[in-house]
């Protein structure tokens, strides 16, 4: 199971009316299921940062206002072509649409980011969702820094804490040099002692972080022939996840045999698991926990 990471070219002023790379930058994240944000949180004379100093609040402010100003024109845009049809027409779904593109458009002209309005009915979130706009993303934030700083970081990163401590996302700190020396190393024993002060790779935190704010977790199938692992959204239970394999193991539905892979670890193997009483039957409402091994049963 894997997480597809795409680096799309730098933001600048201006981006959002076509400036530098600005319309293939946004037409590039308008693709993506999130953001992950790369802050620079570290002084190095060598490398010469655009704006020439660093501040990585002053970046984030620069992105935010970009992509807010590309949503309140697409918000703009929409409202023209429903108001009328909301005001004096019969059509429900348009005054939900107006309803939502018009607190939507009020939280843009404050600042905000689309993600920061809620709604309350399945309709206005339905409607929110589909206008599939840039800052309704949600959003990790990558603070950059200096070896030095991995474990505990810095002032940089404090700052970025503070700034975005009433958004509701996710800080992760990382040394992208340091990153790039354990990629180096050939085996998996100099790597645990290049990583023995920072307990795990930022790689493996920044996959975490990513499936954390996705709301995905795993399963595992295992066979004779391979053993694989599946995606699927944290909360959905197991006719859905034999779904992800293929539809009819979601039609023909009717249980699931179960280990906890720590069960499997612990023991060893399915074999012992089910000697020691640990192999679960479950059903219809089995809600997939993170690391299930699974094996379904279906008639179709």
């Amino acid at each position: 199971t894997t997480v597809e990471i795409v680096d799309i070219a730098g933001l600048v002023k201006g981006a959002s009316k076509g400036e530098g790379l600005g319309n293939q930058f946004l037409g590039n994240i308008r693709e993506t299921d999130a953001i992950i944000h790369v802050l620079r949180c570290f002084d190095d004379g060598n490398v010469v940062h655009v704006d020439g100093s660093v501040d990585p609040v002053r970046d984030k402010e620069i992105i935010d206002t970009e992509l807010q100003l590309k949503d309140l024109e697409t918000v703009e845009n929409r409202i023209k072509r429903v108001e009328k049809i909301a005001q004096v027409g019969s059509d429900k779904n348009a005054k939900v649409e107006y309803q939502v593109l018009s607190a939507i458009k009020e939280a843009l002209l404050e600042g905000k980011n689309a993600r920061s309005v809620e709604f309350d009915t399945k309709d206005e979130q339905t409607a929110a969702r589909n206008l599939f706009l840039l800052t309704s993303k949600p959003v990790l934030y990558v603070c950059n820094v200096d070896e030095g700083s991995a474990a505990t970081g810095n002032e940089y990163v404090a700052r970025v804490r503070e700034a975005v401590k009433d958004e509701g996302a996710e800080i992760l700190v990382v040394a992208a040099q340091t990153e790039a020396d354990i990629a180096e190393l050939e085996t998996y024993e100099e790597r645990q002692e290049f990583l023995k002060d920072l307990e795990e790779s930022g790689v493996n935190r920044l996959i975490k972080a990513a499936y954390k704010m996705l709301d995905l977790e795993t399963y595992i199938t295992a066979g004779e022939i391979e053993v694989r692992a599946w995606t699927y959204k944290r909360g959905w239970k197991a006719p859905q996840c034999a779904g992800v394999i293929h539809t009819d193991f979601e039609k023909g539905f009717i249980r699931a045999q179960v280990i906890k892979y720590e069960d499997f670890i612990k023991y060893g193997s399915e074999a012992a698991v089910r000697e020691a009483g640990l192999l679960h039957v479950e059903g219809k409402e089995y809600v997939v926990q993170d690391g299930d091994i699974m094996h379904f049963l279906f008639n179709v």
